[in-house]
């Protein structure tokens, strides 16, 4: 059987450091996949990219209801392995696995059913455009049962302070997939040039190698699977717990999406050009929020398992830890962003109008990076201890609020398009004050967090 990593004692830098290299390499893994399909998909042409970005929202969308097992498998087996309880974490693997292959089954049924209403809801005005979002997103649908499930088997392992398996199974899903992008878009020899059908045939094709990876090496090998079942009958008591922990997170990534939706259809008013510009955009953001996600997971894990331990002043030092690093990141990613927005963006879409638009774009985004960094860290915080209720309050407050905002700051007489560049960055500099200081506060009066100092560092 293989081990998990102690992070009740110890060095907190060093078990903080270990563990989140890992899930920051896997983060950058599937920042890479994104990547590599917008950089295919952009010799295409800008009307490729819109059409993939528009059904990308839809897969976006579905993280809705994979945070919901996976977050709820984070927690879980973090704090059951604080506490020593075996038996607890395994009914946190049994009862997340079945709940994640029904939401895949039940949600891309919907999206196969009502594949045209969903994509007319963007009104593009381009019946190319539609067209081939409607291809891509039909044939990643057929995969996700694949896409659903491999988070949540990352998220139980991530718990279970095991990062490395998750982070090598997602490095062979992209090496896959940056094989299968330009072979299958472009063709070669007797495979023909697919282009949006064949980088939906390429991811999905790397995700199921990515599932068939993680079941080769979970088998036998780890006890938190031994003697799991799929066809055991869900326990209800397991089930209240999972929505309990993760729902409010999958609510708010729900509403994200659809507060996303809602500014695409703003953008759509300038035409394909801004909607492919917003995509590539924010591909090139990933660079920090994917990054903050990997060190968000990774301290989500450190504070459900010492929280589980009673170890509160390990807590306390460790999220200060976690957001010092973090905010090395943020800062070197506003610099790239306003300094180096022309190479970096003419990597992804070479076309001229596309390259003005994305300039302007880049720099006015990169001006909120820090706090970006530091939400989505605190949110990790707030996951360890259970409490998921705040970090989703203040994403839906304030990531809704960025609809009206882009509509008053749009308008010909204010912004025009860059006003709706200005509601996302600027809503995202108040959530990453906001909720750090939130849960700062609660470090201070929390007696459960305070409760028995370590002297471990």
């Amino acid at each position: 059987m293989m081990t998990n990593t102690k992070l009740t004692e110890g060095s907190i830098s060093k078990a903080l450091v270990k563990l989140a290299i890992p899930i920051t390499g896997t983060s950058f893994v599937q920042m890479a996949y994104n990547m590599t399909d917008m950089i295919w998909i952009g010799r295409v042409g800008s009307k490729s990219v819109a059409a993939v970005g528009t059904a990308g929202f839809f897969t976006w969308l579905a993280m809705a209801f994979i945070l919901i097992p996976k977050t709820a498998a984070e927690i879980g087996v973090a704090q059951s392995i604080g506490k020593e309880d075996i038996k607890t974490a395994k009914g946190y693997v049994q009862n997340t696995v079945q709940l994640i292959i029904f939401l895949a089954i039940l949600y891309g049924s919907i999206i196969l059913l009502f594949r045209n209403q969903f994509i007319d809801f963007f009104k593009l005005g381009d019946q190319e455009v539609i067209q081939k979002a409607i291809d891509y997103l039909v044939i990643v649908t057929l995969g996700f049962v694949f896409y659903f499930l491999n988070p949540v088997l990352t998220g139980i392992l991530n718990g279970y302070g095991n990062s490395k398996t998750p982070f090598i199974m997602n490095c062979i899903g992209l090496i896959a997939n940056m094989i299968l992008d330009p072979l299958l878009i472009f063709g070669l020899g007797p495979i023909p040039a697919l282009g949006v059908k064949g980088a939906a045939i390429a991811t999905i094709s790397a995700q199921l190698i990515v599932t068939i990876s993680f079941i080769i090496s979970i088998r036998g090998k780890f006890i938190l699977f031994d003697k799991f079942s799929l066809f055991k009958k869900p326990q209800m008591d397991y089930m209240k717990k999972i929505m309990e922990l993760g729902f409010p997170v999958g609510f708010q990534s729900g509403l994200f999406t659809i507060f996303s939706m809602f500014l695409a259809r703003i953008i759509a008013h300038w035409g394909a050009v801004p909607i492919a510009v917003q995509k590539v955009g924010a591909q090139i953001e990933a660079i920090s929020w994917m990054t903050a996600g990997g060190f968000s997971t990774a301290l989500g894990t450190f504070v459900g398992q010492n929280y589980g331990a009673r170890k509160g002043e390990r807590i306390y030092k460790g999220y200060f830890i976690a957001l010092g690093l973090v905010g090395c990141i943020g800062v070197f990613a506003t610099l790239l962003l306003i300094l180096g927005a022309r190479p970096v963006f003419s990597v992804f879409i070479p076309e001229k109008e596309a390259i003005a638009y994305g300039i302007e774009y880049l720099r006015i985004l990169g001006l909120s990076q820090l706090f970006i960094c530091i939400e989505i860290t605190t949110a990790g915080a707030f996951n360890g201890i259970g409490r998921t209720i705040p970090p989703s309050v203040i994403g839906i407050v304030f990531t809704g609020l960025r609809v009206p905002a882009a509509k008053i700051l749009s308008s010909e007489k204010l912004l025009g398009l860059n006003g709706v560049w200005w509601s996302i960055s600027i809503s995202s500099i108040l959530k990453g004050i906001i909720l750090s200081v939130w849960f700062m506060m609660l470090l201070y009066k929390s007696p459960q967090i305070r409760m028995k100092k370590s002297t471990n560092t």
